[in-house]
């Protein structure tokens, strides 16, 4: 039987949001664009479903409007260290909870009406030259986007494989049907992982848990987070946990000839950030400026720029993750500056430039931290 045959300027291998936000950033330039993926929308994923403020900008920019009344708004993150918390507001605008399933459908009924054409249900199977290869379908094209995520089969056909494999950890998320008690994140700290509270509904919240532990379940882990427990002990659990990885890795290149990495697929940082979507985004019109200029490695520097901050902040925060000494006095140190803390924040949601941030503020932490210890 022979091969269907489609011919396009971009062929785009995966059709998740960082696909789709790809596709969107070029179809702005003028460019025809096809995605294609073997799943059919919309596509769900264990995440603690929050976008940043920075995230909704770049979405704002492709040209994507949420409705805000599928979600619900949140105004800064809480961190929580037993009887320790640090709270900060964002500087600049609120974030959005919003039910993943329900960002994928906005984000693939926006690429439609922009004129992405999306082929769903097409499995790939490989590259040939200027041709992404489909089951039962060829698609003829100048450049090629791999947005199939960790596991992405687009980077291996490319030979784009990362050297070595990144720390990996594992995720849980659910589900409560309960009002939010806060207009904040929370992050709940133990010394099994995290908890990540956000605000989805106004009778809903998203509970997301990540640890180094592979078979600790989310029944299991919650009692290591007494008042969390507490706060859901009368909530209705919607359905049941969903799992998924998360990493950190790093590739000495996202783009050979005429392929590039967008997403996961182009290396992570841990979920710990909560910056994956807003990473993404600002990939996608990265990729698209250097699309049109003709040389894709202008987006290696771009993204390397992008990357540079959400590794650092993963660092810092994976290097509390299993360390309860360590942990306390990192929290007392924030206790002792708040404002630290919330310049921190502005700086990871792109209201504060690391510069303006300057390096009296790590000093001053890094102070606290060994006079603590002291």
């Amino acid at each position: 039987m022979k091969n269907e045959m489609y011919e396009t300027d971009v062929c785009i291998i995966g059709g998740g949001p960082a696909g789709l936000a790809a596709a969107l950033a070029l179809r702005r330039t003028g460019l025809d664009v096809i995605v294609a993926d073997a799943a059919h929308p919309p596509i769900d994923k264990a995440c603690g479903e929050g976008i940043m403020p920075d995230g909704l900008a770049a979405l704002s920019e492709l040209g994507v409007g949420l409705d805000r009344q599928q979600g619900a708004p949140f105004t800064g993150i809480r961190l929580i260290n037993g009887a320790q918390t640090v709270e900060a507001p964002f500087q600049r605008g609120a974030g959005l909870g919003i039910r993943r399933i329900a960002l994928h459908q906005q984000l693939v009924d926006t690429a439609a009406h922009a004129g992405v054409r999306l082929l769903w249900k097409h499995r790939f199977k490989g590259l040939a030259p200027g041709q992404v290869l489909l089951d039962g379908q060829v698609v003829r094209c100048r450049w090629i986007v791999g947005a199939d995520g960790q596991q992405s089969r687009t980077r291996y056909h490319a030979g784009l494989e990362p050297d070595r494999p990144g720390r990996v950890r594992f995720g849980m998320r659910q589900h409560f049907r309960i009002a939010p008690w806060s207009d904040f994140v929370e992050v709940h700290w133990s010394d099994c992982g995290e908890m990540y509270v956000t605000p989805v509904g106004q009778d809903e919240v998203c509970v997301a848990f990540l640890s180094s532990g592979r078979n600790l379940r989310f029944d299991h882990a919650l009692p290591h987070f007494p008042a969390l427990q507490l706060r859901l002990k009368k909530a209705i659990v919607e359905e049941p946990a969903r799992g998924a990885v998360t990493s950190s890795r790093r590739l000495g290149r996202v783009q050979r000839r005429d392929v590039a990495l967008i997403g996961e697929a182009a290396g992570s940082v841990d979920s710990i950030t909560g910056e994956g979507l807003a990473i993404s985004f600002r990939q996608a019109m990265a990729l698209a400026d250097a699309v049109c200029a003709g040389d894709l490695a202008r987006y290696e520097s771009a993204h390397r720029r992008i990357m540079r901050l959400p590794r650092a902040m993963a660092a810092l925060m994976l290097s509390i993750d299993g360390r309860p000494r360590f942990r306390t006095r990192f929290f007392r140190a924030f206790q002792a500056q708040p404002e630290i803390f919330a310049r921190m924040l502005a700086v990871h949601t792109g209201s504060l430039s690391p510069a303006e941030f300057g390096v009296g503020n790590g000093l001053s932490l890094g102070w606290h931290l060994l006079a603590d210890r002291a």
